[in-house]
């Protein structure tokens, strides 16, 4: 067993082609594991993407509800941040999670047809495979864009992700995603939970920035595992970004298409203050072996089929 949650437990196995799998395996009778288990065969079949995390297989017989996923080695970004997993996540890495991970919730809202809103974006939703890319994961609360459901008096989602003006208007949107994503933007650097101790991070690092413009002002929220912000180029770039896209207002925020072109402008600042020495290879070519299991898909949909999606699942916390 390599987790558990809400909808039961994973396990990591081994199929008999000899490729290792994640097996999330719900609990007996949980009415809140039907529904996600619907909702993630339904739309992680039709969704390819080398940011989005692959399904493959399921198993639905003899009172068992298995999803069976690619397995990513080095967990989620959570996890990194702080310092449950194995591996120091320094800028440039950061950088490539946050462009990975972007590209993965953009094809979502921009290249599937129709568009799919994910609903639950969070660090703990985004895993990181071998070379740490970042794949998106967890359709349990997705829907799809304009689907009438999209109204709802029961708010759905994790706390200190949601958009607000979720709360105020009972709709979701895309931007309702661009919210949840600017949170974990803000989590990249400040390696802080979103809420912790009665703090919120979105208040905590405005308030850092209103306080000075200079990126002194940043320090005070910047993770100390990031060393000196003078040695982190595009900081405030990435900072600006990531507040834009917690804005009150969905019109105010940028769209993810915006976004990712914005990470790459900034990857480019931060490369040019490195001196273009970068250990990190940024690149949106799928590097994977055609027809391998993990890699298998590029940036195209080969699935543009539709669906309704009439399942709803519990608020998490």
């Amino acid at each position: 067993m390599i987790g558990s949650g809400g909808y039961g437990k994973v396990y990591k196995g081994t199929l008999d082609t000899g490729h290792v799998v994640a097996i999330k395996r719900a609990q007996q009778g949980s009415l809140q594991g039907a529904q996600q288990f619907k909702n993630e065969i339904e739309f992680l079949s039709r969704i390819h993407h080398k940011n989005v995390v692959a399904l493959v297989g399921f198993c639905y017989e003899q009172g068992e509800q298995m999803l069976v996923y690619e397995y990513i080695s080095n967990g989620t970004l959570r996890d990194n941040l702080t310092g449950e997993a194995r591996i120091k996540l320094d800028w440039m890495k950061r950088l490539k999670i946050a462009l990975d991970s972007a590209k993965g919730v953009t094809y979502l809202h921009e290249l599937v047809d129709p568009p799919i809103l994910h609903r639950d974006i969070k660090s703990s939703n985004i895993l990181l495979d071998d070379h740490l890319t970042a794949k998106v994961a967890d359709f349990g609360l997705s829907k799809l864009l304009g689907d009438d459901s999209n109204i709802s008096t029961q708010i759905k989602g994790t706390l200190g992700y949601m958009d607000p003006e979720y709360f105020e208007t009972r709709r979701v949107t895309e931007k309702s995603d661009v919210y949840s994503f600017g949170v974990v933007l803000l989590e990249l650097v400040t390696a802080r939970s979103p809420i912790k101790n009665g703090k919120y991070i979105v208040i905590e690092v405005q308030d850092a920035v209103d306080k000075s413009r200079h990126p002194n002002g940043l320090y005070t929220v910047l993770d100390p595992a990031l060393g000196s912000f003078q040695t982190l180029g595009g900081l405030t770039k990435f900072v600006d970004l990531a507040l834009s896209c917690v804005e009150k207002l969905g019109v105010d925020r940028p769209k993810m298409g915006e976004v990712v072109r914005e990470i790459e402008n900034i990857i480019d600042l931060a490369v040019l203050s490195t001196g273009g020495d970068s250990s990190v290879t940024f690149s949106s070519q799928n590097t994977g072996i055609v027809g391998d299991l993990y890699h298998p898909y590029g940036d195209s949909v080969s699935d543009a089929s539709s669906l309704i999606v009439p399942f709803e699942t519990e608020l998490r916390r």
